[in-house]
């Protein structure tokens, strides 16, 4: 038999679904991929290493305890909300006139203000006068949270005397408690069902936010490019991720490089978009943090930020998807070539993408809801509506990030197919 023969013949299915001559290393069940070629490896080391080393580059120039010279080093400031917080309980909430004492969650009432108003008594649980009962009077009004008895409640304590009701104002309810037990609820969830692979994914999640504030946050503070800042924690975070919850693999490196090609397809052109749809990114938010911040930063590349790390949360559902799909379809039949594989994968993706844009839209516009329900009031037509600054950043974000996902199918399929079919040939040699 030739040895074009005996390469053909390996590939030839008995009948119990194995290949023929292969013997049970070779099998193509629904265990793990078989390990990479070193060709693979040898190619994807070169691409993503130097991407990686790039990243760990940027993140040590722009880490935020490294101030540049003659750059003060950033400080707390007061945001507005910062006055101490001080926990009390409900015991009791009735209708009152607007003349007795107490700070409301607007302020102090007017003595003279003829309209209705809420009494509160409050018991302090801790602060300077745990124990202490006051009372708050608020506005009745449609804009004004319903209180009832026993409801936890958080105060800010404007300073003074500690016991005097009005050195206190209303904040906020109190939600710690429930919201432990819903995220408790959310990780028993993902454990039950993703087991090991859940908890992965939990660490990697935990990872996330952790890039976010020790990074993310406290470097566009200090002054840094929110853009650049923006791409580097996206990139480690990409990493991190990816690698964390999928293991490393030839697979999990070809969802990764997909990852870095349509992330930056999504910074380009919303730096392009951006600038020729002339965002500013000053909605109330932004120009609120200037103003406390006290100097300007770059709104725009603040913008751009959001874009890139929103788009990350999409985007790596659907690099890993598609991947994934590519290898099903090596283990399911070795003998589909690079394109055959990349063929049926996009088939899969057409599906797949449908649902992500559209969830993308979705989530912006139920970020942007109170936002569209103001302009929808003011009944200027929807040209005007949509080009309004508030509305018109989420429509470009939405845009932008949905271009990038659509791209990343083909994208992701088309690396992940020449990866897995030059893998199984190595293999097979």
């Amino acid at each position: 038999m030739s040895a074009l023969d005996n390469r053909v013949g390996r590939h030839r299915y008995r009948g119990t679904g194995e290949p023929a001559g292969t013997g049970p290393r070779n099998g193509h069940g629904h265990g793990p991929a078989p390990p990479s070629s070193p060709r693979v490896k040898l190619l994807l080391v070169a691409v993503l290493v130097p991407v990686a080393l790039a990243t760990l580059a940027g993140l040590w120039l722009t880490w935020p305890r490294l101030t540049r010279p003659g750059q003060p080093p950033h400080s707390r400031v007061d945001v507005g909300f910062g006055q101490r917080p001080v926990r009390g309980e409900v015991l009791a909430a009735t209708s009152a006139p607007c003349t007795s004492g107490g700070a409301g969650v607007g302020g102090n009432v007017s003595a003279n203000q003829a309209k209705k108003c809420i009494s509160l008594s409050v018991l302090l649980t801790d602060g300077d006068s745990p124990g202490v009962m006051i009372q708050q009077v608020l506005p009745d009004e449609p804009s004004t949270p319903r209180f009832a008895l026993g409801d936890r409640i958080v105060l800010a304590y404007t300073g003074g005397n500690p016991s005097d009701a009005g050195s206190y104002q209303i904040q906020d309810f109190q939600r710690g408690t429930s919201m432990l037990w819903l995220a408790a609820l959310f990780a028993a969830a993902v454990l039950l069902l993703g087991r090991w692979r859940g908890l992965a994914s939990l660490v990697a999640l935990g990872f996330s936010f952790l890039v976010l504030v020790i990074y993310l946050f406290p470097a566009i503070l200090t002054g840094e490019s929110p853009v650049i800042v923006g791409v580097l924690a996206a990139s480690i975070i990409m990493f991190g991720v990816l690698y964390l919850t999928h293991g490393v693999s030839a697979q999990t490196s070809s969802a990764v490089l997909g990852t870095v090609v349509s992330l930056t397809l999504i910074g380009v052109l919303g730096t392009a978009f951006s600038a020729a749809t002339q965002l500013t990114g000053l909605d109330d938010d932004t120009a609120k943090l200037i103003g406390v911040l006290g100097h300007g930063i770059d709104a725009r590349g603040l913008l751009l930020a959001g874009m890139v790390i929103g788009a990350l949360g999409v985007l790596d559902d659907v690099t890993v998807t598609q991947t994934s799909s590519v290898w099903e379809l090596r283990r399911a039949n070795p003998e589909l070539g690079a394109r055959a594989l990349y063929t049926a994968a996009l088939r899969i993706g057409r599906d797949h993408i449908s649902s992500a844009v559209n969830t993308l839209a979705l989530a912006y516009t139920g970020a942007a809801l109170p936002v569209l329900l103001i302009f929808s009031l003011s009944g200027q037509s929807f040209g005007t509506l949509v080009t309004a600054q508030d509305v018109a950043q989420e429509v470009v974000r939405t845009l932008v990030g949905s271009i990038g996902l659509v791209a990343a199918v083909p994208i992701t399929t088309a690396i992940a197919a020449l990866v897995a079919r030059h893998e199984e040939i190595e293999s097979a040699a």
